[in-house]
């Protein structure tokens, strides 16, 4: 049994599907006599690891369930290299967007603001998006959110005033002063 728990979010997993359904039995009941319960929507039994591709493949199944876990969505995969079994971890999009209308918002709020003082903001903002999702196979999503970034900092450049139109060039330069390239922050999950 692994158990992965953070605040009121657990994940737990077992090698077999027998001892998951009897521990999700057990703790229905333990809950029940402190008059709690599970999130119906939030709770449910997947096969998910190693073998879960394989085993669904000869049921006719489609490819094995998705789950979200703090801000990522984990999926079963395997590595260009050789082939092993790995979890791919990405953002989830619903949660990058979300953040990105937040720094919109804020980019208005801060459109008069002298641009080194808004690229100092924005480099803390990406660097510190990098630093909780930077994890192996997630560097797809960070680049995206790069991109994203750059773009609403370029709308809000272009709508201050009125002194000629600013360039995909000039931008660039910007962009590459004050936002980083995305950096992997953390190692991969011991499988």
């Amino acid at each position: 049994m692994v158990v992965v728990r953070f605040a009121d979010d657990t994940v737990v997993g077992f090698q077999y599907e027998s001892d998951a359904k009897q521990f999700q039995k057990e703790l229905i009941e333990r809950l029940s006599k402190f008059g709690l319960e599970l999130h119906p929507d939030k709770t449910r039994l997947i096969e998910f690891g190693r073998f879960a591709a394989e085993n669904r493949k000869k049921r006719g199944e489609e490819k094995p369930e998705t789950f979200t876990f703090l801000g990522f969505t984990h999926i079963c995969g395997k590595t260009r290299k050789n082939g092993k079994f790995i979890i791919l971890r990405h953002t989830i999009k619903k949660r990058m967007h979300a953040k990105i209308k937040e720094i919109k918002d804020e980019l208005k709020k801060r459109m008069h603001d002298p641009i080194q003082e808004v690229g100092r903001w924005l480099k803390a903002v990406v660097i510190g998006h990098y630093r909780y999702f930077g994890v192996p196979g997630n560097c797809e999503a960070m680049g995206d959110f790069r991109c994203l970034i750059s773009q609403r900092w370029m709308h809000s450049l272009r709508r201050r005033g009125q002194k000629g139109l600013l360039t995909w060039d000039q931008m660039r330069k910007l962009i590459d002063r004050w936002l980083p390239l995305p950096k992997i922050c953390h190692k991969g999950l011991l499988i």
